[in-house]
């Protein structure tokens, strides 16, 4: 090795008046990274110089103190180290199982190192070598540690790399040593210091944010600190780095639409809205009538309008989205409105039907089982709700002004835009009833203008949400019953369809008969997403008319059904769902003038998820859950698999760096260019 740092300082010294490679050169040009080497770091993503200093340490270990083996205590993580005494496998079960054991004594006491069915680890130690541990001890008699960090010390001139510091700790990969991987980063900082200082938006980026480190600071304090609050200092000004690229190309991708789109005048007037809203039977609240005032504006623009209407369950999108498409109707123009499932596609198209037939606005549904008016000559423009099937190659919409899509969620970026393509540049309205997150409203939808319904209608009686134990079940069985008794009717939600499986998960199908004994005398329908699509359509239609009482679904129910005499919602095993997800859920009551009660049984025994169903318990406020779910699980969980668009951050962290985001934006605008 110290011919290797010899070396490394000999090149630098020849080289010093040559201008330094970029550091999107290959690590390959780095001494001591062949093409093995080359190929572990490739695993961790690690290709190129970029990537390697980027390469963000799990945690620091503070190496200035070790605790001694006899003060380690039961279940605390601690560091230590101690010199090899013994090790060996043992094998078992006819040799498929095996433990490796590996013995330290640091002069005040032993401690034992075990794992399991990892027999090649024996290699890597040696007796006599003196080994650096991490874990929380599992027994104190004896002391041991099971499946621990380790690192063999060795003795030399790079010992200051690794100890009598703030030691970073580095996710690896099979066969790759962390003192290799920690020594290799301390060179590159050292060799490649002039090129780091003059790489990415450093310069206009450090004089903007004067109160974080600059960049070539920031990535030394990254890896190597003096200073436990240095490495957070570093990764705030390098997720603004992230943060601030993003922005950028999400303000390009606006101004390059903006500048080759013209949008069609959709503003309207008046003449089919007016006539709807009278026969409606009820107010806007004031936060519908600010929203279509902001709708209005985008549509009689010069551009096709871009925007995300957020609105908790029950606060009225639906009414907001017909005004919006009588507008473009009343222009000339035709409207398309897609849904995630049948079941909501066929509540929309019932629900437009007696509002838009009267006013002579033809409405037709096109799902994977039902097309209503095909064949039928070209009509006056008119409004096509479907699910997927609208994005067809065969599908053509002649005249498209508006394009709405409900539950926005629930689609990818890349159908969106497919369906848009549909038409010329049409307005685009996109709905969620889950409430995005600030952080994700100003990243995934950054290219999007918002707009929030954040008023419920009047009149809508008190929702509670209540978390029991398995145990409470014959409690809440009696309650149910008595509300059924009322008069009420009620959702029992499971989380599969089928075989429950292990870890006992409810399914509706092996429940169905369990539960209307139960419930008897009053009438269960059960509804899930394999049942045939007139199936559904006659249970969710004899749900509406109270024929059936108590409606045993899956998670299908989501989005979109609306029975307001429904009051009582049971599910089944809700640690398994997310948050924003049981918010959902509980949206399908609490929409009529009766109290409702949502009943959430779980076995949870972690403390972090029952920490998480109480914030059901204790908020109906969908911003609030959505925030708490981004904390919980994170954007790939929240936001599914289908949304694409969203990098992967390194050092961004969209459950906690609003403020980050938000000046990234404001930077973006000044700065335009990287």
């Amino acid at each position: 090795m110290r011919g290797v740092l010899l070396w490394c300082a000999g090149m630098t010294a020849a080289t010093a008046n040559e201008p330094l490679p970029p550091l999107g050169q290959a690590v390959t040009i780095l001494p001591g990274v062949g093409p093995e080497r080359a190929a572990q770091l490739a695993r961790l993503e690690i290709r190129t110089l970029e990537d390697l200093l980027r390469h963000r340490p799990a945690r620091h270990e503070d190496r200035r103190h070790f605790s001694p083996i006899a003060g380690l205590q039961l279940g605390v993580p601690a560091t230590t180290r101690g010199r090899v005494i013994a090790h060996g496998v043992k094998w078992y079960q006819h040799h498929t199982r095996s433990i490796f054991e590996l013995i330290l004594d640091d002069g005040t006491a032993r401690l034992h190192c075990r794992w399991w069915n990892l027999p090649f680890m024996e290699k890597y130690f040696a007796v006599g070598q003196e080994v650096i541990a991490f874990g929380k001890p599992v027994n104190l008699k004896p002391r041991t540690l099971d499946h621990p960090e380790t690192e063999v010390c060795e003795n030399g001139e790079e010992d200051f790399i690794h100890f009598n510091r703030l030691t970073p700790i580095y996710p690896l990969t099979e066969g790759l040593p962390q003192r290799w991987l920690r020594a290799l980063i301390w060179r590159t900082l050292g060799q490649f210091a002039d090129a780091i200082r003059a790489s990415g938006p450093a310069r206009a980026l450090d004089a903007a944010v004067p109160a974080l480190p600059p960049r070539a600071q920031a990535i030394r304090w990254l890896h190597f600190p003096d200073d436990p609050a240095q490495p957070e200092l570093a990764r705030r000004r390098l997720a603004l780095e992230e943060f601030l690229a993003l922005q950028r190309r999400i303000q390009l991708r606006r101004q390059n639409f903006t500048a080759r789109a013209r949008a069609r005048p959709c503003a309207g007037d008046n003449r089919l809205i007016k006539p709807f809203l009278a026969r409606l039977g009820f107010t806007l609240t004031g936060a519908q009538t600010r929203v279509l005032r902001e709708l209005r504006r985008d549509m009689s623009g010069a551009h096709p309008m871009r925007r995300l209407l957020q609105g908790d369950v029950g606060s009225g999108k639906t009414v907001v989205a017909a005004c919006c498409g009588l507008m473009a109707l009343e222009s000339g123009y035709g409207v398309a409105l897609m849904a995630p499932t049948e079941v909501l596609a066929e509540q929309h198209f019932a629900n437009f039907t007696r509002w838009l037939a009267p006013l002579g606005v033809p409405v037709e549904l096109r799902t994977g089982s039902r097309k209503t008016g095909a064949g039928s000559p070209p009509r006056a423009p008119g409004l096509t709700l479907g699910t997927h099937a609208l994005l067809t190659a065969g599908f053509a919409l002649p005249g498209l002004g508006l394009v709405i899509i409900d539950e926005q969620h629930k689609f990818g970026v890349a159908q969106r835009e497919q369906l848009v393509r549909k038409g010329a540049y049409p307005h685009l309205l996109v709905m969620t009833a889950t409430p995005i997150p600030r952080t994700l409203g100003l990243t995934l939808y950054g290219d999007l203008d918002i707009s929030v319904l954040d008023e419920l209608p009047p009149g809508r009686g008190r929702l509670q949400t209540f978390v029991r134990a398995p145990d409470k079940r014959p409690q809440v069985w009696d309650f149910i019953r008595g509300k059924l008794a009322a008069g009420r009717q009620a959702y029992i939600v499971y989380p599969r369809v089928e075989d429950a499986g292990p870890g006992g998960l409810k399914a509706v199908t092996r429940e169905y008969a369990a539960l209307r004994q139960t419930l008897a005398p009053h009438r269960v329908g059960l509804l899930h997403g394999r049942l045939p699509p007139r199936e559904k359509e006659a249970v969710m239609a004899a749900f509406r008319a109270r024929q059936i009482h108590a409606l045993l679904a899956t998670s299908l129910i989501e989005v979109g059904v609306d029975v307001p005499n429904a009051t009582v919602m049971l599910i089944e095993n809700a640690e398994q769902f997310g948050l924003a997800q049981l918010h959902q859920l509980r949206g399908r009551i609490g929409r009529g003038a009766h109290d409702s009660w949502c009943i959430l049984v779980a076995a949870a025994q972690h403390p972090e998820a029952r920490a998480r169903l109480q914030v059901l318990a204790e908020t109906t406020d969908g911003f609030r859950i959505a925030e708490a779910d981004l904390r919980l699980r994170g954007p790939g969980e929240l936001l599914g698999q289908q949304q694409s668009g969203l990098p992967r951050f390194r050092f961004g962290d969209l459950a906690a760096d609003f403020d980050l985001i938000q000046q990234a934006r404001e930077l973006a605008a000044r700065q335009p260019e990287a």
